[in-house]
Order: C-alpha cells, then sequence, then structure tokens
C-alpha cells in the first residue's frame, strides 16, 4: 500500500500508456496484410552493447527492426517474451534475413544490476544471434524517454523490486518509423509466425 501511495501518479500514468500501448496494438494487430500507419519517428539513441560498444540508432537503419525493453532481473514477462523473439530469430536465420534485412533491438532500463556482462549471460540463455541482435543498456532517465517518446511505452518504478512496464514489441521500419506495437502477452495471435511474418513483410516495403 506505502508502494502503491509513494508512486500514485507514476502508476497512473502508467495506467493511461497501457490503455494507449492497447489499443495501438489492437490496431496494430488488425491491419494485417494491410500497409501499417505511420506512429511516429523513433529517436536517436547511442547506447551501450555487450562487447562495451556504441551502438546508434544509424547502425541498424536501413533494416526493418523488432525492439523490446526489458530488465534480466524481470520475474515474468521478459524472459517469455525474449524466448518468443529467439523463436522468432529462428525462423528468419532459416529464411537468411536475419541480420541482413532485419534486426533485434532489446533495451534494458536496470543499468544498476544489467551490466554488459549481466545481459550477456541473459542473452546467451536464449540463443541469441549478435549478428541481428542487439542487447542494449543506458542510463535509466535516458532509456525511460526513449520508451515513452518513441515507443509509448511508460517504464514505472526505479528498481528491480518495483519496475513495471507494458510488455510490447514495437515494429520499426527501414526508415526509423514505428510501424506497429504488438502485446507479447497475446501468445495466441502474436507467435514467432506472426512477428517473422510482420518484420519480413515490412523489410520488403519500399
Amino acid at each position: 500500500m506505502l508502494l502503491i501511495k509513494k508512486y500514485k501518479w507514476t502508476w497512473l500514468l502508467l495506467l493511461l500508456a497501457l490503455a494507449m500501448a492497447g489499443y495501438l496494438a489492437a490496431n496494430s494487430l488488425a491491419f494485417g496484410k494491410e500497409k501499417l500507419p505511420m506512429i511516429g519517428q523513433v529517436q536517436d539513441f547511442s547506447l551501450q552493447n555487450v562487447d562495451d560498444q556504441t551502438v546508434t540508432l544509424a547502425d541498424t537503419e536501413g533494416k526493418a527492426r523488432l525492439v523490446y525493453f526489458f530488465f534480466t532481473q524481470c520475474p515474468d514477462v521478459c524472459p517469455i517474451t525474449t524466448f518468443t523473439l529467439s523463436q522468432t530469430q529462428d525462423l528468419l536465420m532459416k529464411s537468411g534475413q536475419f541480420g541482413k534485412d532485419v534486426a533485434f533491438i532489446s533495451i534494458s532500463f536496470d543499468p544498476e544490476n544489467d551490466t554488459p556482462e549481466a545481459i550477456k549471460t541473459f542473452a546467451d540463455r536464449f540463443h541469441a544471434n549478435y549478428d541481428g541482435w542487439y542487447f542494449l543498456r543506458g542510463e535509466q532517465e535516458q532509456i525511460r524517454k526513449l520508451a515513452a517518446d518513441s515507443f509509448k511505452i511508460l517504464i514505472a518504478g526505479n528498481t528491480k523490486d518495483n519496475f513495471a512496464h507494458a510488455n510490447l514489441i514495437g515494429l520499426v521500419d527501414r526508415k526509423n518509423n514505428l510501424r506497429a506495437l504488438y502485446d507479447a502477452g497475446d501468445t495466441e495471435n502474436i507467435t514467432p509466425e506472426y512477428l517473422a511474418d510482420a518484420v519480413t513483410q515490412l523489410a520488403k516495403e519500399k
């Protein structure tokens, strides 16, 4: 109860953000094979990769991308969604698109615990192929701003014990436009096959 009172406005904002994200996710799913709308432009970033190298948005430009915000000590949704992405990666590797036409970006918002070593240990559990999957970290406020401004995702809390975030996967086109938000908790519809098809179709878009 004390935690709820302390972060009252944060939680209210999170609920509003979840409602908006749910609306966008529902619309993204409804479009099917039709051309997806332009939700917004993804702002530039400069973050640290697991190999201690700096990665910018421009480094992945020209590819269709799936973007996910996570923290390695997440007790529930983050490992499950990362597993879904790993299955999607395997499908795209079979088609020869992963790392060539398509990239994944997973961004940690827990710099206190998510060192490059900790993130790599987490990523290795899911057999991440680093040729096309970027696991990034940065300052917490920097990541919060990127998530909120570019992906309509609010991250609440400030430690691994009270983090809350919308479990959404962003679909970004080759020109850095956010084109869809997928509710990763909707496992009936948002399957590895669905995600692989969505990012494949976007990679073909002129």
